[in-house]
């Protein structure tokens, strides 16, 4: 054993007691490999020049435009829940579909994949599941162990099911590790993996978990999902008021999605028109007038997309400067009347004390993503200084079975650390390191990186951590303990194995839809 890996042993044994004790995450993946660090370099086994690398790390994060998307889709997801919007399509779903015990948990499933697709806060909806449906669920005698783990595993939906922001942190590291892969290999110019091709990949493998929970619990209520149930999710609400309370979130997800799926914007440009439709959809929430102004916007925005794609509108230079034609001043107008538009929508939401609160919510929860990222870093550095980089390499060129070995590993790995950490600590600590030995071989990124949320998802249900459970405890009545919802979760995590093993026995159902579309 040489002595760079008892450090490294010893620093890896500080992680995991400083993340147990309680510190925060940040401070512990930036302080302790700081601290292992200088006292190797005490003792002459670690050079302090490696830390020169961190301010340029940093800049990197802060010019990534790709990562500025991240802020933008958590606000999106957390202007849907305050506006209530969220809430609003859940109960109507629960009312149209709530006659039967199989309808109830079948809506459920439903509303959460549309949620998932719009805001992917895994917090805000499993609150949300948790305070609306699960009386409810409760009331028409689904059992409680049931109930709590699909609304525990339903909540983690919005973590593979585009736009998320898991994928739009893994497909940052996944590139970056390919190209090292590929650079490694003495490729130097390889196909670039982007954020889209993430978002095409997951589509299928999210329909897919969503279809096995489904079956699962059809078949957990074989013989009663079919007998009429006395509550307030009767049937009978008039379609208007379904459509209504369905149909902004489905052109939310359908503006984002098709925006990025069309090639027709990038996922930082999308998150831009996603900020934008929720704040309309949640101006719309305070009032009557606000609606129809909402409308109004909505329409001007169908007008200029309209006017751009039959050439009406467009913005025209002459000589490297903007030409006054009545294109121009077209576009010019529509885009200035769209911008204050929106601008009187945001306006109120500042006044009805909205806007405001999901800002500094935002906020808080990009900072603590960004304080990982860069956290990492420093731990990345550090790692590589110490010779880890070459030892990983090593240890995973002699595991038996070759490439497909070196995932099975990954994975396996992936699944143990969920129990302990978060998804972006392991996003950041795992895929620089072994990232760039697996995608050498022949192992798709796309579906490497599919399969690698697909078991980050698992992380939210397992315990001790599993945050999901977390915010289920903190809206579950009493009778529903502690263990009821541990317990709850199992049937649900050996689907999520189960989906990660169809993922891995059948790889073009994370390749074929980006092929198609790229």
């Amino acid at each position: 054993m040489t002595i760079e890996l008892v450090w490294l042993l010893g620093m890896t044994a500080g992680l995991f007691a400083g993340i147990l004790s309680g510190v925060p995450v940040m401070l512990v993946i930036a302080g302790v490999p700081t601290l292992v660090a200088l006292a190797a370099h005490l003792t002459g086994h670690f050079d302090l020049t490696y830390f020169q690398a961190v301010p340029q790390r940093v800049f990197g994060v802060m010019e990534n435009t790709l990562l500025i998307a991240v802020p933008l889709f958590v606000l999106v997801g957390v202007l849907l829940d305050r506006s209530r919007q969220a809430e609003r399509m859940l109960t109507n779903i629960n009312r149209l579909f709530g006659g039967t015990r199989s309808g109830l948990t079948l809506s459920v499933i439903v509303v959460s994949a549309l949620i998932a697709a719009s805001t992917g806060i895994i917090g805000a909806t499993i609150v949300m599941l948790g305070s609306l449906s699960l009386p409810t669920l409760l009331a028409a005698q689904v059992d409680k162990r049931t109930a709590s783990g699909l609304i525990c595993a339903c909540g983690t939906l919005g973590q593979i099911i585009p736009p998320s922001i898991v994928l739009i942190l893994l497909g940052d590291q996944v590139s970056n590790a390919y190209i090292e892969a590929q650079q490694r290999r003495g490729n130097f110019a390889p196909d670039p993996v982007t954020v889209g091709d993430l978002f095409a990949g997951a589509m299928l493998p999210g329909l897919m978990l969503v279809a096995l929970y489904a079956a699962f619990v059809v078949w957990k209520l074989r013989g009663q999902g079919q007998t009429p149930v006395r509550t307030d999710a009767a049937p009978g609400l008039p379609l208007a008021e379904v459509v209504s309370g369905i149909l902004p979130t489905l052109a939310l997800i359908v503006s984002v999605l098709g925006s990025i799926l069309m090639g027709l914007a990038t996922p930082t440009e999308a998150a831009g028109v996603g900020v934008g439709g929720a704040i309309l959809i949640a101006a719309a929430q305070v009032s009557p007038a606000l609606k129809r102004h909402a409308l109004f916007t909505a329409a001007l925005v169908a007008l200029l997309l309209a006017g751009a794609s039959l050439g009406i509108v467009r913005v025209e230079f002459t000589s490297g400067a903007l030409a006054a034609t009545p294109a121009t001043l077209i576009a010019g107008g529509l885009v200035a009347l769209t911008l204050a538009s929106l601008a009187r929508a945001a306006f109120a939401l500042v006044r009805t004390g909205i806007l405001g609160p999901a800002i500094t919510e935002t906020l808080m929860v990009s900072g603590m993503i960004f304080g990982i990222v860069i956290a990492a870093s420093i731990l990345s550095l550090v790692f590589r200084g110490f010779g880890g980089d070459e030892m990983v390499s090593e240890f995973m060129n002699a595991v038996p079975g070759g490439a497909w070995g070196m995932l099975a590993v990954t994975m396996l790995v992936v699944f143990l650390l969920g129990f302990i950490l978060e998804f972006v600590e392991i996003i950041f600590i795992v895929i620089p390191i072994v990232g760039p030995v697996i995608l050498q071989g022949s192992i798709d990124p796309v579906w490497f990186a599919i399969l690698f949320a697909m078991n980050l998802q698992t992380s939210f249900l397992t315990p001790p951590f599993g945050f999901a459970l977390f915010y289920f405890r903190s809206v579950a009545p009493a009778d529903v303990t502690t263990g009821d919802i541990y317990r709850s979760i199992v049937p649900f995590v050996v689907i999520q194995l189960l989906g990660i093993g169809l993922l891995a026995l059948f790889p073009p159902l994370a390749t074929w839809l980006p092929d198609v579309l790229f």
